[in-house]
């Protein structure tokens, strides 16, 4: 499968050292430039490219930057993407720590991956975001292996979302079914199942158990 990386940061490139180990075509860029990605390229053998190419041909797309980086990244990301293209949304809003205040998200109330939606102006799959970087490289297991992590993923389009948990499959974990992106607040930082390293029934209980109340850390 030929997969767009947007982000080499701890996640991005963690999925690039995985996916690349498991034999897709990836290509990985950031905000600095391909030249900065020579050793990440060199170690995996995933391509280098620019941020306005990363998407060019691929099947699903990783966007893995920090929230307030959003609006920066290039007009047209995701031209010359496959038709169904899947769009992994790995974000989350640190409005104290890192992204300040945003206006979508305190006012009108939309959730970090419906507002990440509409600045690149394509339906997304909301995974990874509460997901430790290093366990991606640690912690995957075969199916049925009893300490097998689970991962919500939420998403409007359900073929993508399909995708998209099957890739997650592959990368040796489970995953749970999060609803919509209107429902993925129960995954967002302050919950339950953020940073949670459990099976299917821990995450789905994390799920149930969340309140749609930002907590204050995480209010801008």
């Amino acid at each position: 499968m030929k997969i767009g990386i947007i982000g080499a940061g701890n996640i991005g490139g963690n999925l690039t050292r995985r996916l690349t180990a498991l034999g897709h075509d990836v290509s990985v860029a950031n905000s600095r430039g391909p030249e900065t990605l020579a050793a990440l390229a060199e170690e995996t053998g995933a391509t280098a490219v620019r941020a306005e190419e990363a998407a060019r041909g691929a099947e699903v797309v990783v966007v893995t930057v920090p929230l307030k980086a959003v609006p920066d990244l290039p007009s047209g990301l995701l031209d010359g993407a496959a038709e169904n293209v899947a769009v992994i949304d790995t974000g989350n809003y640190y409005p104290r720590q890192r992204d300040g205040r945003i206006a979508g998200i305190e006012d009108e109330g939309l959730t970090e991956s419906a507002w990440t939606a509409r600045q690149i102006g394509h339906t997304v799959i909301k995974a990874f975001n509460g997901t430790y970087a290093q366990d991606i490289l640690d912690r995957p297991r075969p199916a049925g292996d009893p300490d097998r992590m689970a991962l919500p993923v939420a998403g409007d389009d359900e073929a993508a979302k399909r995708v998209v948990r099957d890739l997650i499959d592959q990368l040796g974990f489970d995953t749970v079914d999060a609803g919509t992106l209107a429902d993925s607040w129960r995954q967002q930082p302050g919950t339950p199942v953020y940073g949670l390293r459990e099976g299917v029934d821990g995450v789905t209980k994390a799920l149930a158990e969340a309140s749609p109340e930002r907590p204050a850390d995480f209010r801008g």
